[in-house]
């Protein structure tokens, strides 16, 4: 079993909600459903769970009165042979997109409070007049992603001593150990290569083959393909398919990461695809980087909505997109090229979202100056650069020197811990996942 984050999240949720729902977000694929059903089988003497998707009959369950006690009487006529009793039954309403009245009935729930619900589903932000329609007030949220770097080395059999010694040296800025070191990047190096879909990533630690993982990957990414052709609309179905098929290129191929609408076609225009990338955008199929004009609090102020960079939400789906020797190319440390900064800015920017960050980048063409990524935390701008080897980082250095509002920076590099006179800190390309 793969051991996830989300656990300490539902654990902890359950213990100190105050009359809510939970509503459990994401992309599909990223073990959503999953862990909702360990924790119930965890924590609960009964789950009651309702697929929207395999089971649409059960959308009658919320077809009249939503009281609680009409739901639980249709429940149990519908489920006999299950004890639906307060206290210790979790109603787990999966793929509730499909039921627009049971995301209704979660305030309902959340008031009469006898009974611990847990809503799910992907693509929950596509419909503007859905997202309205939550009980504002009522629901907690939870946004899963897939498996990030720390799980995946739980998951590979590294124990928690070691991970906690890994933070160690990123609090206390030491030089790793060679040998901790060495071991460290061959694990971040598959890492990237499988991805955190928790099926690619249980493929590869059942069978270490890259073959198999390969399979899986691309299984996952035809279901992507699936979900834009079920759910975009007529309009927009071969235009967001074309426009996220487009990222490997956007980010792999070409030296310049802006997303640019001529990788999609001869002539592509922000006019006929932009609404395409926010379809994408709410359905939690990518993640957008966008430029700033200035390096300082509040770099909202300073964000352009035209100017941007498009991510995966999940390197196995990026993997993918490309031929199996972008693999056997990261896992052996051979990448050269545009694609060897591709991937590690993709690996890097993957971290930082799923550590909750919104991401940002700052490029000058007058002065050259270009910094890869940049987030904010407790209103203070942190910029982050990112070397494929352990090379100058110039642009972060000037902006560094020039700009006495920021106090630190990141430069993540194939190489160890050190610490400069500017205050940037340069930190091995796994540490990301601690920042």
């Amino acid at each position: 079993m793969l051991r996830r984050k989300a656990m300490f999240f539902l654990e902890n949720w359950v213990k100190t909600k105050e009359k809510k729902c939970l509503v459990v977000q994401g992309a599909r694929q990223t073990g959503k459903t999953y862990i909702i059903e360990k924790f119930a089988e965890d924590n609960y003497d009964e789950l009651i769970e309702i697929n929207f998707k395999q089971m649409p009959s059960a959308k009658e369950i919320f077809s009249g009165d939503l009281t609680v006690n009409n739901m639980t009487m249709a429940m149990q006529f519908r489920f006999p042979e299950k004890h639906i009793i307060p206290g210790k039954t979790l109603i787990f309403l999966d793929e509730i997109q499909e039921c627009q009245e049971a995301i209704t009935s979660l305030k309902f729930w959340a008031i009469d409070n006898r009974y611990d619900v847990i809503a799910s589903g992907s693509l929950l932000g596509i419909d503007y007049n859905r997202a309205s329609s939550y009980p504002v007030g009522y629901v907690d949220y939870y946004k899963m992603c897939g498996i990030d770097f720390e799980e995946f080395l739980w998951g590979m059999g590294v124990s928690e001593n070691m991970v906690g010694s890994l933070k160690g040296f990123l609090y206390s800025k030491t030089v790793i150990p060679e040998a901790v070191h060495s071991q460290m990047m061959n694990y971040y190096r598959q890492y990237i290569a499988v991805g955190g879909m928790p099926e690619a990533v249980q493929k590869y630690i059942d069978t270490r083959d890259f073959r198999e993982v390969d399979n899986v990957q691309r299984s996952l990414l035809q279901g992507y393909q699936y979900d834009i052709a079920h759910y975009a609309t007529a309009e927009e179905k071969v235009k967001a398919e074309k426009c996220y098929l487009s990222l490997a290129k956007q980010l792999l191929d070409k030296e310049n990461h802006k997303f640019q609408y001529k990788e999609i076609e001869k002539g592509g225009r922000a006019q006929k695809y932009y609404s395409s990338i926010e379809w994408l955008l709410r359905a939690d199929i990518v993640q957008l980087s966008n430029l700033v004009t200035d390096i300082r609090y509040d770099l909202d102020d300073y964000s352009r909505d035209d100017f941007f960079r498009v991510y995966t939400t999940d390197l196995s789906l990026l993997m993918a997109m490309k031929d199996f020797s972008l693999k056997k190319h990261i896992v052996e440390n051979t990448l050269s090229g545009n694609s060897k900064g591709g991937v590690y800015e993709c690996a890097i920017a993957d971290a930082l979202y799923k550590n909750g960050y919104r991401l940002y980048f700052y490029k000058n063409e007058t002065t050259k100056r270009e910094i890869d990524v940049i987030i904010q935390k407790d209103g203070e701008v942190i910029p982050v650069e990112i070397k494929g080897g352990n090379t100058r980082a110039t642009s972060l250095k000037a902006i560094m020197k020039n700009n006495k509002d920021i106090h630190s920076g990141y430069k993540f590099v194939d190489g160890n811990i050190g610490e400069s006179e500017e205050g940037i800190v340069t930190l091995p390309l796994y540490m990301v996942a601690f920042v």
